[in-house]
């Protein structure tokens, strides 16, 4: 089902999945699997769910429900900063798993001039967590996706819970769905049944404390993180 050229950052192949296949590693072929870059539809998505749930690997689980929100409404990564907690800023670390769901302003304002604020979950990558006034790669996942089609690299967004400003983010990367039709309707309630087979279940808007502490996307043996 996957192109033989289909690799992941650190330019592993289909080709590495089968050796894991043959030394009996499941769980490191079904990492690899899910970490390869390539047009996946949510068919295959559901695939690596299953098997990934049916081998209680709940953190490759969690990473293929991400993937496959990617795979209906495009790639948002961005680089985030969190203002120090010394400013205002946290003095918790967003946990890794997208579990964290807090408000964003990027750039829209609402008829009477307030900003208007959108929810979108946090992925942090190649880290378990991202500490108070540190700065790290992210993947955004937003409640209502069709709001961010017009995103672009080195647009500036920020982060807040309540009025405050909790962080800024430069975005990196914004790639739409291979059919850019998928991505114009708006998602429900994330705790809503059919949305939990998107990005799997999560605590209500702001509630980061059930990821606190979290492991990051697991990743094969080889991987090697992004500078």
């Amino acid at each position: 089902m996957v192109s033989a050229s289909a690799s992941n950052e650190a330019g592993l192949t289909v080709a590495d999945v089968r050796e894991y296949l043959q030394h009996n590693e499941w769980a490191a072929a079904l990492d690899l699997l899910a970490d390869l870059e390539w047009p996946a539809d949510t068919a295959w998505w559901d695939l690596l769910i299953e098997v990934a749930e049916s081998l209680w690997l709940a953190d490759v689980a969690a990473w293929c429900h991400w993937r496959r929100f990617e795979s209906v409404h495009g790639v948002i990564r961005a680089d985030l900063t969190l203002v120090p907690p010394a400013d205002g800023g946290r003095r918790l670390s967003v946990p890794g798993k997208g579990v964290l769901r807090p408000l964003w302003h990027i750039g829209q304002y609402m008829p009477d001039g307030h900003p208007n604020l959108l929810v979108a979950r946090i992925w942090v990558e190649n880290a378990p967590e991202l500490a108070p006034g540190a700065t790290g790669p992210v993947r955004l996942a937003p409640l209502t996706p069709a709001a961010w089609r017009d995103l672009r690299p080195s647009q500036t967004i920020t982060m807040h819970e309540g009025r405050p400003v909790r962080g800024t983010a430069t975005i990196t990367e914004r790639r739409l769905p291979a059919d850019p039709g998928t991505a114009s309707a708006p998602l429900r309630d994330p705790r809503d049944a059919d949305d939990r087979r998107v990005l799997g279940p999560g605590p209500p808007v702001g509630d980061d404390r059930a990821g606190h502490g979290s492991r990051h996307r697991p990743r094969s043996p080889h991987h090697r993180p992004v500078a």
